[in-house]
């Protein structure tokens, strides 16, 4: 698989927005500008440990000198999140992927609902300032669990779209908490709801939005991780290189893409996760077991494609065009 282009940029600013998280602006190491990107884009970003992860662009999408991230620390962190907050400092030079959107706005939008779990503003909040500086109607929902938690509070305050956004605090009176029933109970054409956090908070959106019948092409979400997703029925298959008709031995304890690695084959990934595609590879015989949350269900359905970082096999063997 082809490795993508890589960006050098700098640490100019790091700046702590909240409990637990820090928020990075990054500019060109060569002084210049760099890629455009759209409300809803995200980067790779190499840390140090060789760690890849996918950070959500907050900053305005006019923006061509910078890119700003906010990072959670997570105690369950897997290495990404403590580099950022422990061992990156201002000044430091980081290597980036260009700017890649599978969220982003649909176009021409009656009214746009957004709903931001903890972390997951960051991608919201750049959306809410695309869609204000358009003109676009739109309202905003932020949760977390308190205000001393809540990041971009004071930009979000001091914005022109202020009175947009209500602000629910897990930590406050009932009457402010978030009510999806008077959200979402009346689906109207036209209407596109977005929403990014935590798994629970984004399954907790989607499904009441469900049950209230919204159609799929008017509900979009991001992932930040995936639950790793295993069963004790789990066994070992085999999968095949096409180009050269080698075959790998894929173990219970591994995945598809570590197994390929150990064989000395190079499959280029990122957040291991399931989440962001960069490892998409075509299948061209056999059956996946699909366990990303990057494709759809009808991209599932087709099975000619799979993610090899996290989904495995139902057949004995798979194909793959590698």
């Amino acid at each position: 698989m082809k490795a993508t282009a890589r960006l050098q940029v700098r640490v100019q600013r790091k700046s702590d927005e909240a409990i637990d998280i820090c928020s990075l602006e990054l500019v060109s190491a060569d002084g210049g500008n760099l890629p455009a990107f759209s409300a809803g884009s995200h980067i790779d970003v190499e840390l140090p440990g060789n760690i890849t992860r996918q950070y959500s662009l907050c900053n305005e999408s006019d923006d061509l000198h910078r890119y700003v991230i906010g990072v959670l620390k997570d105690q369950n962190s897997r290495g990404g999140s403590r580099a950022i907050h422990e061992k990156v400092s201002e000044g430091d030079i980081l290597t980036i992927s260009p700017p890649k959107n599978h969220f982003a706005l649909a176009p021409a939008a009656d009214h746009s609902i957004l709903f931001a779990g903890g972390i997951g503003i960051t991608p919201i909040l750049c959306m809410a300032e695309r869609l204000a500086a358009i003109g676009e109607s739109f309202e905003l929902h932020y949760c977390t669990r308190s205000r001393d938690r809540t990041a971009f509070l004071k930009r979000i305050d001091g914005s022109g779209f202020a009175k947009k956004v209500v602000f629910h605090f897990d930590e406050g009176p009932d009457q402010q908490k978030l009510k999806l029933e008077s959200t979402l109970a009346s689906p109207t054409a036209g209407v596109q709801l977005y929403v990014c956090g935590p798994q629970g908070f984004m399954n907790a959106v989607l499904s009441r939005a469900r049950e209230y019948a919204w159609p799929e092409d008017q509900l979009h979400c991001e992932f930040f991780g995936a639950e790793s997703v295993k069963s004790e029925s789990d066994g070992s298959f085999e999968v095949q290189l096409a180009s050269s008709g080698r075959i790998v031995l894929v173990s219970k304890e591994q995945t598809v893409a570590h197994a390929l690695e150990e064989a000395g084959i190079s499959v280029l990934m990122s957040c291991e996760q399931g989440v962001c595609g960069t490892c998409l590879t075509r299948v061209l015989e056999g059956e996946p077991d699909h366990r990303d949350m990057f494709l759809t269900e009808e991209e599932h359905a087709k099975n000619d494609q799979f993610l090899p970082c996290c989904s495995r096999s139902k057949s004995p063997r798979l194909v793959l065009d590698l």
